[in-house]
């Protein structure tokens, strides 16, 4: 009977009892860099200041591999350096508790051992240990041994060029680029004795997708965010007090679930203009307008009292004379945003004489940045690139569509900017019938929460949908550490991928 060997894999902490051990690995390991190997006096300062930042892999108890490193104040090296300033002339002094930016020291795997994966598993010690720490990446110079084989034909420059188009094949740098690192910069004379790298490196660096700034105020970001849709029933209101106390209702009840926002549709308020039919259309949307002002205030009451951000949808509202489609954020801090609907329906023009704003932005929440696009904008996707370029996470679409092919060009579209821009995106609207108020006569609604489509996501890109037609709430919890994540490891990753080289959105000025 044959007999087999099971290898016993460890990951642990670096001990000087190793030491030994260890400088044998190291010059097996750099056996063409003359005397590459750490005195011991360093690696006991190196324990001593960063033990966590010391790892050792060991193979039925044979040290096969290790990873060192320290924690550095990035802003003093990132320009450029070598590998005896970033280490303080091999004494480490530069590693401070108070940095920013774990830096790689060395990382190495025996001959023998090579062709196992350890080096990955160094790599993502590192990264979690990154992670813990809450510092914004990794840094290192990482070697390009093979650069000799061509440094009369090419730069160091060109080289990496090569290796990235994979015309070259350089093992070490591929590697590296595979576990997520990316070249930031050549750093010249990076390592005294490294001839083989003609003593040139590349500046390698991850970035923590988990980082968040220290904040000495007491609040902060909510990661897990949870979105309370409101899919209105239009219905007659004798008054606004009553429309609003419809309003409250609903806000009260997704507040009730613990949500972070209330999302109302686009001209939610359309039923005041009842007491109004007796006048022309462009008329009777003035007379809505007047209303605008005061259901904000309230809104902004609700907001503080209930706990929760509300996107208004939208309203009419009369500026500098000219008719506009607005909506406004109002934050459970008491502030207030206000946003423009910038492509109005050929109808909205026709029958109302309404314009289309210029304000395109972001707006900064306790659960991160959103975006809001009213009902035609989401057809347009240059608008929510812009948004996406500024760090948007959630799009708010609040919309009023009388027909189901209306309502399918805003779902449509409204899903496609989810999967191009890598957010979430809620859309919210209005059902029922107004058949006492002009051009408002009927209503199809079904409200959805859309994510992109990867692993993480649900396959069909759709995290939660309403009942069409009937009115109800929707309530729905998205994570916005899921959208790092995609940004940076996605199957695909439609930010990033992006040709700049051939096109670019941008705002125009006036």
């Amino acid at each position: 009977m044959e007999t087999q060997t099971k290898e016993n894999i460890e990951l642990d902490f670096l001990s000087i009892n190793d030491y030994a051990e260890l400088k044998d690995a190291m010059l097996e390991a750099y056996e063409s860099i003359p005397d590459a190997y750490w005195q011991e006096h360093q690696i006991q300062s190196l324990i001593k200041k960063f033990q966590e930042g010391q790892v050792v892999i060991k193979i039925d108890g044979e040290i096969a591999g290790c990873a060192f490193s320290i924690i550095v104040n990035y802003e003093k090296f990132a320009n450029h350096h070598t590998y005896k300033e970033i280490t303080g002339d091999y004494t480490f002094s530069t590693h401070t508790a108070k940095g920013d930016i774990l830096y790689g020291i060395d990382v190495f795997i025996k001959p023998k051992f090579r062709g196992l994966r350890l080096g990955r598993r160094l790599y993502d010690y590192r990264k979690e240990l990154c992670e813990k720490l809450n510092l914004k990446g990794i840094a290192f110079g990482g070697r390009i041994p093979n650069y000799h084989q061509y440094e009369k034909e090419l730069s160091p420059k060109e080289y990496l060029e090569k290796v990235k188009r994979k015309e070259i094949h350089d093992p070490v740098l591929n590697f590296q680029i595979a576990n997520d690192f990316h070249p930031s910069k050549i750093l010249k004379g990076y390592l005294e004795g490294d001839a083989a790298s003609g003593e040139f490196a590349v500046l390698l660096e991850w970035d923590n997708l988990y980082y968040e700034k220290p904040n000495k105020k007491i609040r902060m970001t909510k990661r897990v965010v949870r979105l309370g849709l409101i899919q209105w029933q239009m219905r007659p209101y004798k008054n606004l007090e009553e429309l609003l106390q419809q309003a409250e209702y609903f806000i009260d009840t997704v507040s009730g679930y613990r949500s972070d926002f209330a999302l109302f549709p686009e001209f939610f308020n359309a039923p005041l203009m009842a007491k109004d039919n007796h006048l022309s259309e462009p008329e009777a949307i003035r007379e809505l307008a007047k209303h605008t002002h005061d259901i904000i205030q309230k809104f902004s009451e609700f907001a503080i009292s209930y706990n929760i951000n509300i996107i208004s949808g939208s309203m009419p509202e009369i500026k500098d004379g000219h008719l506009y489609n607005v909506g406004y954020l109002c934050r459970r801090d008491g502030t207030i945003d206000r946003y423009e609907k910038i492509h109005v329906t050929p109808d909205e023009a026709k029958v109302w004489g309404m314009q289309g704003g210029h304000d395109v932005k972001t707006f900064d929440t306790d659960c991160g940045k959103i975006g809001v696009l009213i009902c035609y904008d989401s057809e347009f996707p240059e608008l929510s690139r812009l948004l996406a370029e500024e760090g948007m996470d959630i799009l708010f679409v609040p919309f009023l569509t009388d027909t189901q092919n209306g309502y399918s060009r805003v779902r449509l579209c409204s899903q496609a900017r989810a999967i191009e821009n890598e957010c979430y995106v809620a859309i919210a609207g209005s059902v029922g019938n107004l058949p006492n108020v002009h051009n408002m006569d009927m209503q199809f609604a079904q409200s959805m929460v859309f994510t992109p489509c990867d692993f993480a996501f649900p396959a069909n890109g759709i995290k939660a949908e309403a009942t069409p037609n009937t009115e109800m709430v929707l309530i729905a919890d998205v994570d916005i550490n899921l959208l790092r994540e995609l940004h940076e490891l996605g199957s695909v990753k439609n930010l990033k991928d992006r040709r700049k080289d051939i096109y670019e959105v941008k705002k125009t000025t006036k």
